[in-house]
């Protein structure tokens, strides 16, 4: 047995050893309302195919007032300090609050992300080649570079500051605007030779030899990101919604107040729709259909590359929410393995819920989501730039094409799609552990069975 089977087993173990206990020690009627402040920190023990394991801390204080707005807290803060074992180390503060000025929703963030092995895998996956032989390879011999060891060609160091604030006002009971300003810090550069890898050989330094990225942006830089559009919101709970519609349309625009020569002008728009199933066969309660449309699409201007792994959102509710895949998008796929300038992708899943119980005065379930993720590329990007890569002209000519372009942009376009399931253990309706497997049906794009231990439903 793997060691990712191992961990899944245990945590499966574990989660149903608590739901046993609770079930036995409490027969307690659930209240139905929470008061006052509630502090939850845990250490953090989480694992994902891309990163690795984590350690560190992580937790949530929530203060519900006199229990009014529960399961909704007036107030919440977040904050994290972890580490990966694949290099990443992040440190996070949060606030969110719908209630500190009337009417209108604060959110605030601080997050700094230091990532030595960050991965980089090239412009317009499925069409830039990917070979597992390049990937993490100590036994790797080219007779290339004169640094000893192997290979980490999809790799390089970036280092990310950003602070943010988004705010959403009324219109009427469900419709509301939304707007917000982010300030982005990027460092990057090629890795330390510490790691044993051949820092020369790999992607990023394939991409500016061939000017396929830039003098002014290869190193980093700053971006100014601001914000706005509408949102409707009818979900019953924000944190696993019973029923509902979640809808939202903005624009994302970076104007060009740094000098660096980049600006851009972004549109996006996402459909969430939780439907109950009314068919009573679980005591806990009726499954959920949940379901997610989203598109994100480059209108007019060039984003520097290293932005072009972001995901836009009108709020910010996540820590990171960049690469087209992982768990932000089509889940079982690797992050940032797809990087364009437009994207449409869909999330369907079943939301069952198994049991509820109290344990210490507090309120779990343990539920399950099996879930179906596609997607595809809309608008390629800098497809004239990368024909000068020889390996996107070896790639065009194995295929039979003579137009190396032509062979980019058919190879952009390919439908993506992915399945899994999921085990949530939630307390208090608000602070959800998450663990999810998938499988990516498409070739190289995915681990055979990509594993993800984390936190809150992917939306």
């Amino acid at each position: 047995m793997t060691d990712k089977m191992k961990l899944l087993c245990v945590s499966i173990f574990l989660t149903l050893s608590a739901v046993s206990f609770a079930q036995e020690a409490s027969q307690a009627q659930e209240r139905e309302m929470k008061t006052g402040w509630t502090l939850s920190a845990l250490p953090c023990a989480t694992y994902s195919s891309d990163m690795g394991f984590q350690y560190g801390a992580f937790g949530d204080i929530y203060n519900y007032g006199d229990g009014n707005t529960y399961p909704d807290p007036l107030h919440k803060i977040s904050w994290e300090v972890s580490h990966f074992t694949k290099g990443r180390t992040r440190f996070y503060l949060a606030y969110d609050s719908k209630y500190l000025i009337p009417k209108m929703r604060l959110t605030a963030s601080a997050t700094y992300i230091m990532d030595p092995l960050y991965n980089f895998y090239g412009f317009n996956a499925p069409a830039y080649p990917f070979d597992p032989n390049l990937n993490y390879n100590k036994d790797y011999n080219g007779g290339i570079g004169s640094v000893p060891g192997g290979v980490a060609f999809y790799n390089m160091r970036r280092d990310m500051a950003r602070l943010q604030v988004d705010m959403r006002g009324r219109i009427t009971e469900h419709l509301h605007w939304g707007g917000g300003v982010s300030f982005w810090h990027f460092n990057a550069d090629r890795f330390n030779e510490k790691y044993g890898y051949n820092t020369d050989f790999t992607a990023y330094n394939e991409y500016i030899n061939y000017g396929v990225i830039g003098s002014h942006e290869y190193k980093g830089g700053n971006r100014l990101e601001i914000k706005g559009g509408i949102v409707f919101d009818s979900r019953d709970i924000e944190a696993a919604p019973n029923k509902g519609i979640w809808s939202e349309a903005y624009v994302n625009a970076s104007p060009d107040v740094f000098g660096d020569e980049y600006g851009y002008t972004q549109f996006c728009a996402r459909w969430r729709q939780y439907i109950t199933m009314p068919i009573h066969i679980f005591k806990a309660g009726d499954p959920v259909f949940a379901y997610h449309l989203a598109y994100q699409g480059t209108l007019f201007g060039e984003t520097p590359f290293y932005m072009k792994q972001n995901i836009a959102l009108l709020n910010m509710n996540t820590m990171v929410s960049e690469g087209f895949g992982s768990s932000n998008t089509i889940r079982g796929t690797y992050a940032n393995r797809i990087i364009a300038d437009g994207y449409a992708w869909g999330n369907f899943e079943i939301r069952v819920k198994l049991v509820k119980f109290t344990m210490f005065g507090q309120y779990f379930y343990l539920a399950t989501n099996p879930f179906f993720d596609c997607g595809m590329i809309t608008k390629p990007t800098r497809v004239d730039l990368m024909t000068r890569l020889p390996k996107m002209q070896q790639a065009a000519n194995k295929a039979g094409y003579t137009d190396t372009a032509q062979y980019i942009r058919d190879k952009a376009s390919e439908f993506l799609y992915t399945a899994g399931a999921g085990l949530k253990l939630a307390w208090n309706q608000n602070f959800i552990v998450s663990v999810e497997l998938a499988h990516n049906f498409n070739e190289n794009l995915g681990d055979p069975m990509w594993i993800n231990i984390g936190m809150n439903y992917s939306f």
